[in-house]
């Protein structure tokens, strides 16, 4: 297979990242930091989902599941949603100022959030829009940075840094499982908004290379023609990829939210955070192991992408056949190492489209296009479940998305670049 951009895709830049070094590095152990916090906490979400839709039952709260499940939907929507204004705000005012903003907005939604558990609608604001802004933010400056510090090992480096998210996924539902029946779950809130105090200390280690020439910079008139990159848009094959991959990512969020409690239901001796922590261990190892792969010259980029999105749209809706523990850890790991392939490519595939001097906005409006998908998504699946006190529809339609956006992205090879 060839690279999956041809090289004439990527704008010609005379200056070269260092490809490491210890600001480099310190770089991606911080960016790892970040990702772990802000993915970790989002992706963790079912475990306080199953305690808060407790809480809203024996207040006499209707329709639970559904409003339960748009909290978190929020949550995850916004952190891909403001990616837009991220990308916007990188290129504005830089990478640290971007991120530091991001974390403080996180400690500010997740301890309110703590005040107001009994308050569903204000948690709509204070956990899905407040914490999700902050989260975006935060993330999209610790992935766009990488591309300062490393070209040849892109792949490796963002393999890394999106690693964070699955090693925090691993310990994170235990920990907060066992915080909630200790403490409570409005303490244990205000524990995690502590921890997201610790976003904004890495993302004060952000570093750009002198040299690097990026927008952060210099400081731009804000009018929309500098503010916004139209020459990621005159490229075909990135505006292909910026429809096809939200497209494909309606049903990507729905085992994240829903499966401890589809566990609790289907196989209520065993516990559903045990499932979660397979998911983020094999993604882990996905991440790292797609990510040094795909920095081998004769691989495809985009292909790998979509060989993972199918195969996570497939184990999706295996989930509802499943009939013992066995299967379900084995379709967790699964998911988990597809997972990482498809979210370790996400920053190298932006690098190769649009280069160095797009990438940031190019990731951000990937990532903001995302949105409408992972809100709608785990928040259909809730309403489902309201109806049909099942979840093998809803799991069964969120597998369907993934694997038609992965052979509607073929089209890519047949543009010109």
């Amino acid at each position: 297979m060839e690279s999956s951009v041809e090289s004439s895709m990527v704008p010609r830049n005379p200056w070269n990242p260092p490809e490491g070094g210890f600001r480099a590095w310190l770089t991606v152990l911080a960016s790892f930091v970040i990702q772990g916090l802000v993915f970790g906490i989002n992706l963790s979400y079912s475990v306080i989902y199953f305690e808060l839709q407790r809480i809203l039952d024996a207040d006499g709260v209707t329709d639970t599941s559904y409003k339960t499940s748009l909290v978190g939907s929020l949550s995850l929507g916004m952190t891909f949603a403001f990616s837009i204004l991220a990308g916007i705000l990188i290129d504005q005012f830089g990478y640290r100022t971007t991120a530091i903003i991001g974390g403080s907005l996180c400690l500010i939604g997740m301890l309110s959030s703590s005040f107001l558990i009994h308050h569903i609608e204000a948690l709509y604001f204070t956990y899905g829009i407040l914490f999700g802004c902050g989260a975006s933010l935060s993330f999209n400056p610790s992935l766009a940075v990488l591309g300062l510090h490393f070209r040849k090992r892109i792949g490796l480096a963002c393999g890394i840094v999106s690693a964070g998210a699955s090693v925090f996924t691993f310990w994170l539902p235990p920990a907060l499982g066992a915080m909630i029946p200790a403490i409570g779950l409005d303490w244990t809130l205000r524990v995690v908004s502590f921890l997201m105090m610790l976003i904004v200390v890495a993302a004060l280690t952000f570093h750009v290379p002198a040299g690097a020439g990026v927008q952060g910079s210099e400081r731009k008139k804000l009018e929309l023609s500098n503010i916004l990159n139209k020459e990621n848009w005159k490229k075909k094959k990135f505006v292909i990829w910026t429809i096809g991959v939200p497209l494909a990512l309606f049903g990507y969020f729905v085992p994240f939210v829903h499966m401890v409690k589809f566990v609790s239901i289907n196989f209520p001796s065993n516990d559903g955070k045990i499932l979660i922590m397979c998911i983020g261990v094999a993604s882990a190892v996905g991440r790292v192991a797609f990510g040094m792969l795909s920095d081998h010259k004769r691989i495809n980029r985009v292909l790998l992408q979509q060989i993972s999105l199918f195969f996570i749209g497939v184990l999706t809706m295996l989930l509802v056949a499943a009939n013992a523990w066995t299967y379900m850890i084995l379709i967790s790991l699964g998911i988990g190492i597809f997972d990482g392939c498809f979210i370790s490519l996400i920053g190298p595939i932006a690098f190769d489209l649009c280069g160095p001097q797009g990438a940031s906005q190019a990731i951000g409006f990937v990532n903001g296009l995302c949105a409408i998908s992972v809100t709608l998504g785990p928040t259909i699946a809730g309403k489902l479940f309201d109806i049909l006190h099942s979840y093998t529809l809803p799991f069964l339609l969120a597998g369907a998305p993934l694997i038609l956006g992965a052979l509607g992205l073929f089209s890519i090879m047949c543009v010109k670049s």
